[in-house]
C-alpha cells in the first residue's frame, strides 16, 4: 500500500495515500473513541464546514491575502465536499477533546488534498497548498467550529420546522374531522366536564404551532457568527476586512442571512445560543411527548380501556398474547422526546463548563444538539404519518363516557349550587345511579330542565341554559 510521510510538531507518521486526511486527523482517530459516531454520519455538519472553508478562501482572495489560484482550488475542493464527495474521509469521533480542533483539521486536510490533486500535485505536497497556512488562513478552530455548528444547526432546524408543520397540519385536519364528536374531558385522570374530540386535537395543533414560533425565533440566533475572531476574539492573524467579507461570501454560498456577531470576544467564549436552541427543542419535546401519551390513553383498550380513538395497527404487539396490538408509534415518539430532554442537560452542562476565553466542550454541545434535532424531526414526521394521519374516532364510546360520567353533575352548579351537586355526585358514586335521575328524585329540577342542562351540546356552551 502506497504511503506518504507527514509531520507535525510532535513527529512524523506514515499516512496511506488512500486517505485525503492527514496526520492531525490520524492522531485524532487514535485518541478519540467515545461515541462511536464519526463526522461522516453528520453530513450536514461536514457540509457546513466546507461552506465555511469556501467562504474563507474566497474572502481571503478578495482582501488580497491568498493567491487567487490557491483560493479558487480550495473553493472548488470545498464545493465537492459540499456536494457530498469525500464524506468517508471525515473520520474523527464527534465527541473529542480540543474544542473541535480535530474536526477543523480533518476539514482542512481533506479540502487541501483535494485541491492539491486538482492542480496536478500529490496528496501531502503541502509546499503548494498547506492545511494551516492556506486552508485555515485567517481562521482558528475557535471561530470555524462554532460557526459551522451554527450553519449546520440552522439547516437542520429548517428541516425540523418542515416536519413540525406537517404534524400541525395533520392535527388540524383531525380537529376539523372530529369537531362534532363529544367526549368527556378529564383532569388528573378523573372525569371533568364534556368537550369535543375536535377541541382535543385543536389543542394539540396549538402546541405545535407555538413551538414552531419558538424554534423559528431560536433559529435566528444561529445566524450570528464569530468568523474572523480567530483564537479568542481579537482577530489575531486575520486581515481587518476579512470578517466583513467572509459573512457576505457565506450568505452567497448558503442563501442564509448570516451576520457577524456584535462582540467577537463574547461570541467566542459564550455558547448560550446553543442552550437557547436546545431549550426550545426541549419544550417541543415535552409537548410532543404529552400528545403521544394522550393518544396512547385515548386509544387504550380495545375492550377494557377508554377506546375513544383507534390508532393505526402497525405490528403485532406480543410474542405470547394473540391479537394484541400495541401503540408502538406513540411509544417510540415518547422515547425520542426523552432523549431530547436528556441532551438538553448535556448541552447546559457543556456550556457552563466554558472557562475564560473559550469553551472547550463545544464538541459535546454539537453532538447532543445535532442528535436532538435529528431525532425530534423524525419523531414529528413519524407521529404525523404513522399515527395521526390514519387514526379514527369512536363517537359512540366518546358519547357513552359523557352520559355515564359523574363529572357532568358540574353542569347543575349554576342552578342548584355546589353543595347539592356534590351530594348528588356522592350518591351517584355510591349507588351507580345516573346524576340526572338522582336530581329528579330529589325534586331539585324538572325532567325538562335536567334534559336541557345535561344535553351534551349545551354543556359545551359556557353560558347558562335558558
Amino acid at each position: 500500500m502506497a504511503t506518504r510521510k507527514e509531520h507535525d510538531f510532535i513527529g512524523e507518521l506514515e499516512i496511506s495515500d488512500d486517505f485525503y486526511y492527514g496526520i492531525q486527523t490520524f492522531r485524532a482517530t487514535e485518541n478519540f473513541h467515545m461515541s462511536g459516531r464519526t463526522l461522516k454520519e453528520y453530513p450536514y455538519f461536514v457540509k457546513a464546514f466546507a461552506q465555511i472553508k469556501k467562504a474563507a478562501a474566497l474572502a481571503n482572495k478578495e482582501v488580497g491575502v491568498l493567491d487567487p489560484k490557491i483560493a479558487d482550488a480550495l473553493a472548488k475542493a470545498s464545493d465537492r465536499v459540499i456536494a457530498g464527495e469525500f464524506l468517508d474521509q471525515f473520520v474523527v469521533d464527534m465527541v473529542q477533546g480540543g474544542a473541535g480542533t480535530s474536526t477543523n483539521m480533518n476539514s482542512n486536510e481533506v479540502i487541501t488534498n483535494v485541491a492539491l490533486e486538482s492542480l496536478g500535485h500529490k496528496k501531502g505536497e503541502y509546499q503548494y497548498i498547506h492545511p494551516n497556512d492556506h486552508t485555515n488562513l485567517g481562521q482558528s478552530t475557535n471561530d470555524t467550529y462554532p460557526s459551522s455548528i451554527k450553519v449546520a444547526t440552522y439547516a437542520k432546524l429548517t428541516d425540523l420546522l418542515a416536519a413540525m408543520n406537517l404534524l400541525k397540519d395533520e392535527l388540524e385536519k383531525k380537529a376539523k374531522e372530529f369537531k362534532d364528536i363529544i367526549k368527556m374531558g378529564r383532569t388528573e385522570l378523573e372525569d371533568a366536564v364534556p368537550t369535543t374530540l375536535g377541541n382535543t386535537f385543536n389543542a394539540f395543533a396549538s402546541y405545535i404551532k407555538s413551538d414552531i414560533e419558538k424554534i423559528t425565533a431560536a433559529r435566528e440566533s444561529m445566524t450570528y457568527l464569530n468568523m474572523g475572531a480567530t483564537a479568542i476574539g481579537t482577530g489575531i492573524n486575520c486581515h481587518p476586512d476579512y470578517k466583513n467579507v467572509v459573512v457576505k461570501k457565506l450568505k452567497e454560498i448558503t442563501g442564509v442571512d448570516f451576520k457577524k456577531a456584535d462582540d467577537f470576544i463574547a461570541a467566542t467564549q459564550d455558547t448560550a445560543d446553543f442552550v437557547h436552541v436546545s431549550g426550545a427543542l426541549k419544550t417541543a419535546a415535552v409537548r410532543l411527548s404529552k400528545i403521544a401519551n394522550d393518544l396512547r390513553l385515548m386509544n387504550s383498550g380495545p375492550r377494557c380501556g377508554l377506546g375513544e380513538i383507534n390508532l393505526p395497527q402497525m405490528q403485532p404487539g406480543s410474542s405470547i398474547m394473540p391479537g394484541k396490538v400495541n401503540p408502538v408509534i406513540a411509544e417510540v415518539v415518547g422515547e425520542a422526546c426523552y432523549e431530547v430532554m436528556g441532551n438538553d442537560v448535556t448541552i447546559m452542562l457543556c456550556s457552563e463548563r466554558g472557562e475564560f476565553e473559550l469553551n472547550a466542550f463545544e464538541p459535546g454541545i454539537a453532538y447532543a444538539l445535532f442528535n436532538s434535532i435529528f431525532i425530534l424531526e423524525n419523531a414529528m414526521k413519524t407521529l404525523a404519518e404513522k399515527a395521526v394521519r390514519k387514526l379514527t374516532a369512536n363517537p359512540e364510546a366518546c358519547l357513552k363516557s359523557v352520559l355515564g360520567s359523574v363529572g357532568i353533575v358540574t353542569a347543575f352548579n349554576p342552578y342548584i349550587g355546589y353543595e347539592k351537586s356534590a351530594s348528588i355526585a356522592k350518591e351517584a358514586l355510591q349507588t351507580g345511579k345516573a346524576v340526572g335521575d338522582i336530581c329528579l328524585e330529589r325534586g331539585y329540577l324538572s325532567k325538562e330542565e335536567i334534559d336541557k342542562i345535561l344535553e351534551p351540546k349545551n354543556m359545551l356552551n359556557p353560558s347558562m341554559v335558558k
